[in-house]
């Protein structure tokens, strides 16, 4: 994959001044922070601006960015994280510290596993512009904490208590076929 993973990183840095991958602290396995890979989406320097996105209509993102998110191409340098052991290929999504910090009682205890590349509420949270169009003029951060996280909890938590290798292998399964769009 590294030939295919070089000409990713010199299309990003073509396609906009920044570095090719973008580094965010998340919160992993018990609570430990980690930078979580990602190539880059944005432009440099505009993820100040806020750390919701707001879909294929957000102006931060680059052209080349939409593509890349909308294939998840943008995740693969996560394998990275796999390989060091701050994450899985499947389990719940690492939480940014900002929203990580709001865990209370049961939430914790997504913090018990090793986050992953993919879960369940990737799956049924893919489709990031019909939730953010759903928002009105709720901003997206405040929207994010009343409709998304919850959800994504509700379904990460559901996971932590049932999950087995064959609900993984499944979950890997529909994750490639939802990317590949079939």
């Amino acid at each position: 994959m590294a030939p295919a993973l070089g000409l990713i990183a010199v299309a990003v840095r073509l396609s906009s001044p920044g570095p090719a991958l973008f580094r965010q602290t998340r919160v992993g396995l018990n609570g430990r922070h980690f930078k979580v890979l990602k190539f880059r989406t944005m432009f440099a320097g505009t993820d100040v601006l806020g750390r919701e996105t707001l879909g294929t209509n957000d102006p931060r993102i680059t052209r080349l960015g939409h593509l890349l998110r909308r294939t998840k191409i943008d995740e693969i340098p996560q394998l990275f994280n796999v390989v060091r052991g701050d994450m899985s290929l499947v389990g719940p999504r690492p939480e940014i510290p900002h929203y990580a910090d709001r865990y209370a009682g049961d939430d914790r205890i997504v913090l018990t596993v090793r986050p992953g590349i993919t879960d369940p509420s990737s799956l049924e949270l893919s489709d990031l512009d019909t939730l953010m169009a759903s928002r009105g003029d709720e901003s997206p951060a405040d929207f994010y904490v009343r409709v998304i996280q919850p959800r994504k909890l509700t379904l990460q938590k559901a996971y932590v208590c049932n999950h087995s290798l064959g609900s993984d292998v499944i979950i890997i399964v529909k994750t490639i076929l939802r990317i590949m769009r079939i």
